[in-house]
């Protein structure tokens, strides 16, 4: 706790660091920081009730300055009071984007607004904030936001007392033009975003193997999140459950596994009786999954990955007598059904349970290309498969999160001697985060009974789970959990 410095010494750290934490009521009732062409007008609202300063600005840091006025907070009382009218109006589904003001000043805000999106800009008029000095006005970072809103939420706002100022419209195309006291720019957004990205690059670049950096540099604004949802499923509403006994489904879980929550909650939605299965209650017998009909090994890092992807954990398997019965009576059994996600399909790929078949020339799983971690949401691609699981989803592109350091299918057969359930929505890093053979993202068995799946598909069962969603659907579930439910039909046909 003690800091030196050439002339002194400090006994506690320089830096008084606050945490906050707040409570969402409705976490389907967000804004996101991205224009809508549709979402009307673009307003400013300054919460800090201050004239706009550049002290301690990133503007002034890049020309080495600092300056002597920096902006605070004139009035809390207004604060609060707009904080919570805002509120009250995105709950209502009043404002239809936003975004806060502050490092780096509104210009920064308006750019990021247009940068999320393709061909969408905005005319910019900033003359009505009173500020005739573009400098402060562009780029002080008084605390505010921009949002977006109908024109009558601007009169029922200035009613409550709110400073509510009209600076424009979102635009077609990819330019943002910027009006302020008879100064006048043109922005090309383009070409600023991979300027705002190229920090991103350069920093990536430090620690991505294979050149991997540019390769993200030149695609994370090529590979866009396009979608083809199933036609006919009803996603209006959750899973119906048949008035009947639900099937039983267990989640096996290891030391440093986790999303051991979300994979039951998926089952539990699906219809099924879940149960919480540890490598513990296996080895020592107190569970030998003679009543389990449905298996899942859920995602994470298993004895914190010391031995690589799983192994540690296909160890436990392979060298404990009892649990390795439990897992090879499972799994000879023809009423059962599987899936491994993320450390899971490692495990499963480890214990060569997906292709037997293949006799000594097993798929394997290995380190990223990229050779780090990968956290990113990405798409998918559901190809023309077997799968009991995800067979009737063949067609659709669907997106859905991924979190790996070793999720790379290393296949030594041709591909047609897979099952390929699932391939990324494009073939080129980073949407394929990994370099897998053949951009596979999913395999199943021969019997289509067993799945394995690098992608979080049980991370990614509602709307408000994905990164992004489309706007014009009102899904109250995603498509994702269809191979739940797709689950729980077949071991009902086949009970027995």
């Amino acid at each position: 706790m003690k800091q030196k410095y050439p002339d002194q010494e400090v006994i506690a750290p320089g830096t008084v660091i606050i945490s906050a934490a707040g409570h969402c009521s409705d976490l389907t009732k967000v804004v996101e920081p991205v224009l809508q062409k549709d979402g009307g007008y673009i307003y400013y609202l300054n919460l800090s009730q201050e004239s706009h300063e550049l002290g301690g600005s990133s503007f002034y840091q890049v020309l080495n300055a600092v300056g002597s006025t920096a902006p605070s907070i004139g009035d809390a009382a207004y604060f609060k009071k707009a904080f919570n009218i805002i509120q009250q109006e995105i709950k209502a589904g009043n404002i239809h984007s936003g975004h806060d003001v502050g490092s780096g000043g509104l210009i920064t805000t308006l750019l990021e607004l247009c940068f999320a999106d393709n061909g969408i800009g905005a005319s910019i008029d900033l003359t009505p904030i009173g500020e005739p000095d573009s400098m402060k006005v562009l780029f002080a970072e008084n605390i505010g936001i921009v949002f977006q809103g109908d024109g009558w939420v601007e009169e029922r706002l200035r009613s409550q007392g709110l400073d509510i100022i009209k600076i424009g419209d979102p635009r077609n195309g990819s330019e943002m033009t910027i009006k302020n006291h008879g100064v006048e720019m043109g922005l090309n957004i383009p070409s600023l975003r991979d300027t705002w990205f190229k920090t991103s690059y350069l920093l990536d670049d430090q620690q991505t193997a294979k050149g991997l950096a540019k390769e993200r540099f030149t695609n994370y604004k090529e590979q866009a999140l396009t979608y083809s949802f199933p036609k006919r499923l009803a996603l209006d509403s959750l899973p119906r459950i048949p008035k009947k006994e639900r099937p039983k489904a267990a989640i096996l879980r290891e030391k440093g596994s986790n999303s051991e929550r979300e994979m039951a909650h998926a089952m539990f939605l699906a219809g099924f009786d879940v149960k919480d299965v540890h490598m513990t209650d296996l080895i020592t017998g107190r569970e030998d999954l003679k009543e389990i009909q449905f298996l899942g090994a859920v995602g994470g890092f298993s004895n914190s990955d010391v031995l690589g992807s799983a192994k540690g954990w296909a160890g436990a398997i392979k060298y404990n007598d009892k649990a390795k019965k439990a897992i090879d009576d499972f799994f000879a059994r023809k009423d059962t059904l599987s899936v491994g996600i993320c450390n899971g399909c490692q495990l499963f790929m480890e214990l060569d349970l997906i292709n037997p078949e293949h006799g000594d020339k097993h798929g394997k799983m290995t380190y990223n290309d990229s050779a780090k971690h990968e956290s990113n949401f990405t798409s998918v691609k559901v190809q023309n498969n077997d799968s009991v699981m995800l067979g009737n989803l063949e067609g659709t592109t669907l997106g859905v999160w991924i979190s790996h350091g070793e999720g790379k299918f290393v296949l030594p057969m041709k591909e047609d001697e897979y099952g390929i359930v699932a391939k990324y929505g494009y073939e080129a890093y980073p949407s394929n985060p990994n370099g897998s053979d053949y951009n596979v993202a999913m395999l199943c068995d021969k019997s289509g009974r067993h799945l394995v799946t690098m992608p979080h598909i049980e991370r990614s069962i509602f709307p408000w789970n994905w990164a992004h969603y489309p706007k014009d659907r009102d899904d109250v579930i995603s498509p994702w959990i269809q191979a739940f439910v797709n689950a729980r039909n077949w071991i009902e046909r086949n009970a027995g």
